[in-house]
């Protein structure tokens, strides 16, 4: 794999961007201020947290996807020597807890809802033992008829996974924005389609954990959470606690992409063990544990229907979305209203209609993770141009240019646009792959596609509120201290914010320190989500910094005789001009002055404070209203091989360009594009389970399968277009999800440019593209032996009767992959579809 400059091209009118001579710092290419900790193993991760007496966590799950709990017999386990603690739901607050829909219990009451949820618990001297002591638990269940897909929830007449849910409804909006159905009787072209997409797990290397103690009657946690504050508040409530009695602590993160965004079970359950045993507890996932208990992306079902008028304009647009909600929602609501929406900030719609539901399953939870919907989007939304692109004659990238739109435009759900670059990005990446080229000489198998997608920078989904604020306080050493609660899940954002600081108090980026998240001593912050903490948390640390050297050339001033007009900060040392009396010009470093601010009579600290809130609206029950100050763009192209003797494909090569506005740290923002990119691959083509029962078959990276290097295109091509964004801190926005968002839907339309076989449920699949090209099709009863079928059973089994018990003394909830049954066919591309 390569990554090669991308070709510079200009825009067709010349850049007005508005933007503000930058300092040298901004735009280099600044070492990470973690990177030492982390390859010398010195950073400390959810595990490695140790505190004295400490206890370890096991956790028994439901081996059922539904089922009434009838009896907990807790007697053996606490029996074993070494266990020190077993609690069920009579245990807890019994209080549901949810982000947006109060729907779960820390551990079950009277049912479990999925393959996994969460009965009983063990705390004990080490993990051996814990877990032993989950398998000497006795549970007694009466199984109850389950829905393990859309069609099963929503028949009529189907089990409830929740009683308060009719029809297994969690959440359900309309909108007509425009007189859609007017607008499609006026195209020329209509074009329409079904897609689906599947679970897809977050799969960091580090998973969920978390170590809790008690003190009188508060709880201190050390968590890698990405949402320090958010889960505060969400533990508190699950613990049946005041806020006031949780403390959460950060530790680092390896990796997060969503999932540790605090809408699982396994911190309150330390919490409760701990409080329980009287001593530290710490409860860490195991990887069976990770793809049960955290909360993978939503699968949803889209009916598109696009409209044009014959010169290509794009006219309306119609989409009916159902989400698979799983057992619980978690965020899963906030999902669903992003990807019902946001893809129309890319185009200039006259109208647009959407029907979006969320529906529970008793399937694993769905929830958060990179991209926040729009990859599901995308995966049809972006199928449905292609496909209108092929009926107008018209050349994609052709397309996108004719409709896209623009700095000032507002689309239907009041998303105002402000710096807008995805013309320029269309070009570049249609340059970087040398679209018309190929387009001119074309060779067999090979297909080429192209998609966009716009992402926000920050996200008013938790109240009206989508602000950071920030204290930078210069020390007597000259160096400066930045108090954020924002946080780092691994992308570098401490590094960013570091770097902001710097280049604003004119010190080296080695004399900045960036806090961890500590909900007791850092200013208070929504986290880690929605590409939010470079544009948000930058512009409260910038203001911050500001501040604070507005306060350290006022002090230089008294100290070194001249304006502080005319003083300035460079590598650590106030500089002066020459005095107008023939004195020489003058200099101190930063810690002089502030140990001269300090120790003096009624001496202050210099300190500045800054905040800042995101110039955007709370978003009314039908999604209409700006949710973002900012918003950044994609544009992304691959070509695509495909071996006509078995389906296999392999991306040749793919260009990747992003408006981000201004590029504060090349290596950092090139990073987060090469990464989505990997992401986008494994969701179109790798990552899928075979189910039984509800659940996954074998639940182990052995099953499923992450991208690896060898799924990398064999070129690679990153860019960013030449951006400023005015409220963005020294221009900058977000980046951090945006290049995974197309990736799928990009596949599979140049698969479908390549042999004509276009895959309308992922993953895109060697056997679907094969059977595809297959002039009779599939033979009856093939299928993709990895197709996401929840209801696979194994050979000669047989679900227990409903209503009936059955015992359960601590057995895995599943032993291994049954043959599939169920066909998951690609349809093969039809005369409408090419």
């Amino acid at each position: 794999m390569s990554t090669t400059d991308l070709p510079t091209a200009s825009p067709t009118a010349p850049l007005d961007l508005g933007r503000a001579v930058l300092p040298p710092l901004i735009g280099s290419p600044v070492e990470r201020i973690d990177a030492l900790e982390k390859v010398s193993g010195r950073a400390s991760y959810a595990a490695d947290s140790r505190l004295p007496r400490m206890l370890y966590g096991a956790v028994l799950r439901s081996p059922h996807a539904h089922a009434r709990v009838l009896r907990v017999d807790t007697s053996r386990a606490e029996r074993l020597p070494g266990v020190h603690a077993v609690i069920t739901g009579a245990d807890t607050a019994k209080v549901k807890w949810g982000a947006f829909r109060p729907d779960l219990y820390p551990l079950a009451l009277d049912r479990v809802r999925y393959v996994g949820d969460e009965v009983a618990a063990v705390a004990a001297r080490d993990l051996e033992t814990a877990r032993r002591a989950c398998e000497l638990i006795s549970v007694e269940y009466a199984p109850l008829p389950a829905v393990l897909s859309l069609d099963e929830a929503l028949a009529e007449g189907a089990p409830l996974v929740h009683d308060d849910a009719e029809g297994n409804v969690a959440h359900e909006f309309a909108f007509d924005r425009g007189g859609a159905d007017d607008w499609f009787e006026r195209s020329d072209v209509v074009v329409e389609g079904v897609w689906e997409t599947a679970r897809q797990w977050h799969a960091a290397i580090e998973t969920i954990g978390c170590t809790a103690e008690w003190s009188g009657d508060r709880v201190s946690m050390w968590v890698n959470t990405q949402t320090p504050f958010l889960a505060r508040q969400r533990y508190a409530t699950a613990l049946g606690l005041p806020l006031r009695a949780v403390r959460v602590v950060q530790t680092e993160i390896g990796g997060g992409f969503g999932g540790k965004s605090g809408d699982d079970n396994t911190s309150v359950i330390c919490a409760i063990l701990a409080r329980r045993t009287g001593r530290p507890v710490q409860l860490v996932n195991t990887r069976e544990d990770e793809f049960l208990a955290s909360r993978p992306r939503i699968p949803m079902r889209y009916r598109v229907k696009l409209g044009f008028t014959a010169s290509g304009l794009v006219t309306a647009k119609d989409i009916e979305v159902t989400a698979d909600n799983g057992a619980y929602t978690g965020k899963a609501q906030a999902v669903l209203g992003a990807a019902t929406v946001r893809h129309d900030a890319l185009f200039n719609y006259r109208a647009v209609k959407a029907h979006s539901r969320l529906v529970y399953t008793n399937l694993v939870p769905t929830g958060a993770f990179r991209g926040f919907g729009n990859p599901s989007a995308d995966w049809a939304v972006g199928q449905a141009w292609d496909l209108a692109a092929e009926r107008l004659g018209i050349e994609v990238p052709d397309l996108f240019l004719l409709n896209a739109v623009e700095p000032g435009s507002v689309s239907p759900h009041n998303h105002k646009i402000t710096s807008c670059e995805l013309k320029q990005c269309i070009r570049k990446a249609a340059e970087a792959i040398d679209w018309y080229g190929k387009r001119a000489h074309p060779t067999p198998h090979r297909g080429l596609a192209m998609g966009v997608s716009v992402h926000v920078s920050g996200r008013r989904s938790f109240g009206d509120y989508d602000g950071s604020s920030a204290i930078v306080r210069l020390t007597e050493d000259g160096r400066a201290a930045v108090i954020v609660g924002e946080g780092d899940i691994g992308t570098g954002a401490r590094t960013t914010l570091a770097q902001i600081t710097a280049a604003e108090l004119g010190l080296p980026v080695a004399d900045v320190s960036v806090s961890r998240p500590d909900t007791d001593l850092t200013t208070h912050a929504l986290g880690a989500l929605a590409s939010r903490v470079t544009y948000v948390a930058g512009n409260a640390v910038k203001r911050a910094a500001e501040q604070a050297c507005e306060r350290l050339l006022e002090a230089a001033s008294r100290q070194l005789g001249r304006p502080a007009s005319q003083l300035w900060v460079e590598d650590g040392v106030v500089h002066g001009p020459a005095g107008p009396d023939g004195e020489g010009p003058v200099s101190s470093p930063v810690g002089t002055v502030v140990r001269a601010e300090l120790y003096r009579p009624d001496g202050e600290p210099i300190v500045g404070v800054g905040s800042f809130d995101n110039p955007s609206e709370f978003p009314d029950q039908s999604r209409y209203g700006n949710e973002s100050g900012a918003y950044n763009f994609a544009a992304e192209a691959a070509e695509v091989e495909v071996d006509p003797a078995t389906g296999a494909l392999t991306v040749t090569e793919f260009a990747a360009v992003v408006d981000c506005g201004t590029v504060l740290n090349p290596p950092l923002a090139e990073g987060q594009v090469e990464g989505g990119i990997a992401q986008g691959l494994g969701m179109a083509v790798t990552e899928r389970f075979a189910w039984q029962d509800g659940a996954p078959g074998r639940p182990n990276f052995g099953d499923y399968k992450l991208p690896t290097a060898g799924i990398m295109p064999r070129t690679l091509h990153i860019g960013f277009a030449d951006s400023y964004e005015p409220t963005g801190p020294f221009g900058a926005k977000g980046v951090g999800e945006i290049s995974l968002d197309p990736v799928p839907s990009i596949i599979a339309s140049a698969v479908a440019d390549a042999v004509g076989v276009r895959v309308h449920e992922l993953p895109i699949t060697a056997e679907k593209i094969f059977w595809g090209m297959a002039p009779e099709g599939a033979p009856p009863g093939t299928a993709d032996p990895v197709a996401q079928d929840a209801r696979s059973a194994p050979p000669g089994g047989q679900d227990p009767a409903p209503g009936g018990p059955a015992p359960h003394t601590g057995a895995a909830p599943h032993t291994g992959a049954a043959p599939h049954t169920g066909a998951d066919a690609a349809r093969p591309g039809t005369e409408e579809d090419r």
